[in-house]
């Protein structure tokens, strides 16, 4: 469908009384995008940009429009640009402006009444961020994990939906993790923290649990401690910039033996670091994602650490890519005689997706 069927289909299905006042605000944006975009080639492949798009665009003064017609009006542009989930980013980046987080939350009738000026301006700010591709996660500076809402800053790395499940395995463990000693405090290590979803989530659930993160990004351990400070958390919490490849001795030297080690590291394997989608090549921090040629670069220095940090039976859970769990069982099996691998968990696409380990006892 080109860009005029488009326009009209749109046009057609949002009532008479709008169609004025949507012309002038499509014929805008139409404008200003192609006025300009243009193609251009690198290393063979097209990619498409636009200039207007790379900061704030102001709209039309005198562009008067609902906040209903704003969504529309905003998914059908990011349709015709190929921005994946349009009419999700649409309504996100709009809730957001209108102070609430999902469009399900707003009340009707301010879906109808018309954008002031500051709203208008702030919708057109952001949606033009996300016409660069940014994701909707740094476009609104916020995203919900689990029970809490973190601060979102590129280019640390976005909470997936399957590292909740990660959080939900310890905590079903808890008990098992705590053992029959009904201490009053346990200890976790988590590596690579990027904005502190597992840590701080792990923190606000289980209150005799204190959390030593580290990550090599300086950008991310700012950000955890931000978001710790926000949900008043830091006092249970020490985040350090260290990298558990070249900083093994310093974390043994700073860290004290811990309860169980969690981890969502790197682990895309270098390969397929090329199909990724746009906004995450773009604006994630691609240490964050590849584990190298075999997806296994950071975890093999994770378990070495872990047969050093865990006390007698502490567990470690990974969340991993699916062709890992049997490569990792063999890789403990073989040459790591302290570990015990316990079971894999698949998430809910049926995937392999996570490994449960523990450190032996000392009775073996």
């Amino acid at each position: 469908m080109n860009i005029i069927a488009a326009q009209r289909l749109f046009f057609s299905s949002i009532g008479l009384q709008y169609r004025t006042t949507m012309f002038k605000t499509i014929w805008f944006l139409n404008r200003l995008l192609h006025r300009n975009s243009g193609v251009s080639k690198h290393r063979g492949v097209v990619r498409l940009w636009s200039n207007a798009a790379e900061g704030a665009v102001a709209p039309p003064a005198d562009c008067s429009i609902t906040a209903e017609q704003a969504i529309r009006c905003w998914a059908q542009h990011f349709t015709l640009h190929g921005i994946s989930e349009p009419l999700l980013s649409s309504q996100y980046i709009i809730s957001h402006v209108l102070g609430e987080k999902t469009l399900a939350c707003v009340q009707r009738k301010r879906l109808r009444d018309t954008l002031n000026d500051r709203e208008r301006e702030r919708v057109w700010e952001l949606c033009s961020k996300r016409l660069t591709r940014m994701p909707v996660q740094y476009v609104i500076e916020e995203w919900d994990f689990r029970d809490l809402t973190l601060k979102m800053r590129p280019p640390v790395f976005i909470p997936r939906p399957e590292t909740e499940e990660l959080v939900s395995l310890v905590l079903e463990d808890s008990r098992l993790i705590q053992g029959d000693s009904h201490r009053t405090d346990l200890r976790c290590l988590e590596v690579g923290c990027g904005s502190g979803a597992i840590s701080l989530s792990l923190l606000h659930s289980i209150p005799q649990l204190r959390v030593f993160a580290l990550d090599q990004s300086q950008t991310a351990v700012c950000l955890t401690m931000e978001n710790a400070n926000r949900l008043g958390l830091q006092d249970r919490l020490e985040v350090h910039l260290l990298d558990v490849i070249k900083d093994a001795d310093v974390i043994l030297s700073k860290c004290n033996p811990v309860d169980f080690l969690i981890s969502n590291p790197p682990y895309l394997l270098s390969q397929d670091m090329k199909t990724l989608q746009t906004e995450i090549l773009k604006f994630e921090d691609h240490s964050a994602l590849d584990g190298g040629l075999d997806g296994l670069s950071v975890i093999r220095p994770i378990l070495a650490l872990s047969s050093k940090l865990l006390t007698p039976r502490g567990r470690i859970y990974l969340e991993v890519a699916p062709c890992h769990p049997p490569i990792i069982q063999q890789l403990i099996e073989e040459m790591m005689p302290g570990l015990l691998y316990l079971e894999t968990r698949c998430d809910l696409t049926n995937r392999p997706r996570f490994c449960i380990l523990q450190k032996k006892g000392e009775d073996g």
